[in-house]
């Protein structure tokens, strides 16, 4: 047997924090030589996090992130490293740094560069035009940086048919709902197709809109998992694979010699680097027992949000967050995710009641706020609503009472709430959902004031799921009955509920997935059975919502298209859907 023993650190890096992510590498890179690990491998632009965006138009951050991978190399004796980094050439390179016994030993540069969804890639790099494959020992090494695997023909074949045992693919791969089983197949189809082992190392951690998930994967040549990471946590993941299996297999699958090498791309793989040392004769402890935590479909979309959240929070230097409680099912929710990030001493929680609020509202907003153990208080809006009102009268002399009012209360909720994240240094987290985005059914200034909105991306059905979903997880449920029962409304004006202005959102929300997620056209949803009419007034709504969309705070992406980055649409637009 030919064990070689790797390690994946998916490790929560932050954007810019060039020293403190180097720290983390360098206790990982510690971590793993005392486990015996011949190579440890760091998620993509670890050293500067991921995305930097226009920070790598500045020279200095570019010296600066050399000067860490030379300080995290000078830490490699007897161990090797693969570092995401930016490389300068000329020009500057999305780059994975291959690092042995105090020095570079060799540089991949991605090749494949995302230039859709969040991904603005070709703004930044140049594409990388080689790859290698690297002896360690007896060992051959290919390693290539997140979308080069996702390529069937890409550098991962090059590199397999130059003689790559073993593909170590660094990444920052976002999460969104489902992705997880997909990543999946993709890797065990690439260890198959090319007989070889693929070490996969993704990030962890939450950066502005995007949150990364971790679960790194190491996949033999017969598809079978040998190592899995855990979903939203920093850990080392350590694996021993078995690499003389590698060639025994090989020798017995024809497929490989049907070809010449090299014919599948335009590209050629060298070998470039020899590192001597024999991995199988080194002596080593057990690896330390573990068991990934791993969430269904409903519990990684919490799992995100939760992380998220705290990271937002503390990634900006917050100290404490503020939610205003109506008493409804979005603030209720966006509490508790919030009491989960960061921990209920952190979360202050306002009901602010109007003449148009029910008895339920307040005594919800508090029985919520007792269940999670957050500070909570009420403000009346009554006086300054009176007021406003009566200081408006001569302006609004003539005209019926309607939207403009009742939008005003939302907005003096929001004067109330920035109030007090001025004077305590709270961060306002707003409560509106992707349903209501989409729609417009928030009040610019208002309820859409603050600096995260957690459940921006969450449509109001799956608000309803995630919500039933955190009852179940606990002794007992942290969301009253009352509040998930209860009509959705926000109360602005007598008896009002949100189905009086939308669809229901059973309705609502599988036309806005075909819409806004999937660009179905007008006749495409109407021929999938949903009411035309219904259909025109819904696309209607979002069209024309988009100059508020784009005042919105970022919220956190955990469907395949979110808004904001993911979705970009022209405010000023006349192309509108015609039957």
């Amino acid at each position: 047997m030919r064990i070689f023993r790797i390690a994946l650190a998916q490790m929560n890096a932050t954007v810019g924090d060039l020293s403190g992510n180097t720290a983390r590498i360098l206790s990982r890179i510690d971590e793993a030589r005392g486990l015996g690990v011949d190579l440890v491998a760091f998620p993509e632009l670890a050293i500067t996090g991921y995305p930097p965006e226009d920070l790598v138009l500045k020279p200095s951050f570019i010296r600066a992130n050399r000067l860490c991978l030379e300080r995290i190399a000078e830490a490699t004796a007897g161990i090797t490293a693969v570092v995401g980094f930016v490389d300068d050439d000329g020009d500057i390179y999305n780059a994975a740094a291959l690092l042995h016994d105090g020095s570079v030993a060799d540089v991949h540069r991605k090749m494949h560069l995302p230039n859709y969804g969040v991904f603005d890639e070709n703004r930044y790099f140049r594409a990388g035009a080689e790859c290698s494959v690297v002896r360690i020992g007896e060992t051959r090494i290919g390693v290539n940086v997140c979308e080069d695997i996702w390529h069937p023909s890409g550098p991962a074949q090059v590199q397999a048919e130059a003689g790559a045992e073993l593909i170590v693919n660094i990444n920052a791969s976002p999460f969104q709902s489902g992705k997880a089983l997909y990543r999946h197949h993709m890797l065990r189809t690439r260890a198959t197709d090319n007989l070889l082992v693929v070490a996969y190392v993704n990030m962890v951690g939450g950066q502005d809109e995007l949150v990364f998930d971790g679960n790194s994967l190491v996949v033999d040549q017969n598809g079978a998992l040998v190592a899995e990471g855990s979903q939203f946590r920093d850990e080392l993941v350590v694996a021993d694979v078995d690499l003389g299996s590698v060639f025994r297999q090989r020798l017995h699958d024809p497929r490989r010699r049907q070809s010449p090498r090299g014919s599948a791309s335009e590209w050629t793989a060298v070998e470039k680097t020899v590192i001597d040392h024999a991995s199988e004769r080194r002596a080593r402890p057990a690896i330390p027992q573990r068991a990934p935590a791993l969430f269904d479909e409903v519990g990684e979309i919490y799992e995100a949000l939760v992380l998220g959240v705290r990271d937002y929070v503390e990634k900006n230097g917050f100290h404490s967050v503020l939610i205003g409680l109506s008493g409804g099912i979005d603030s209720s929710l966006t509490a508790v995710v919030a009491a989960d990030a960061l921990g209920p001493e952190r979360v202050v929680g306002v009901s602010m009641p109007s003449r148009y609020s029910s008895e339920g509202s307040s005594t919800d907003a508090e029985d919520l706020a007792g269940r999670l153990g957050i500070r909570y208080m009420q403000i009346s809006i009554e006086e300054a609503f009176s007021a406003s009102l009566s200081m408006m009268e001569p302006a609004l002399v003539g005209t019926e009472p309607g939207l403009a009012e009742e939008n005003l209360q939302a907005r003096i909720r929001g004067n109330i709430l920035m109030t007090l994240s001025n004077k305590f240094g709270h961060l306002v987290l707003t409560t509106g959902n992707k349903s209501e985005m989409a729609t417009g059914y928030s009040t610019l200034y208002g309820d859409m004031a603050g600096g995260l909105a957690v459940i921006k991306d969450v449509p109001k059905t799956l608000v309803y799921r995630l919500s039933h979903y955190r009852n179940a997880r606990g002794d007992r449920a942290v969301i009253p009955e009352a509040v998930l029962r209860k009509p959705p409304s926000a109360e602005l004006r007598p008896d009002q509920r949100d189905d009086d202005s939308l669809p229901p959102y059973d309705v609502l929300d599988p036309i806005l997935k075909l819409y806004v997620e999937d660009d179905r056209s007008l006749d495409e949803i109407v021929e999938l059975g949903h009411e035309a009419a219904t259909v025109q007034r819904i696309i209607g709504l979002v069209d024309h919502s988009e100059y508020k969309r784009r005042q919105a705070p970022p919220g956190i992406k955990v469907t395949p298209r979110a808004f904001g980055r993911d979705r970009r649409l022209p405010i000023t637009n006349r192309y509108k859907e015609e039957t």
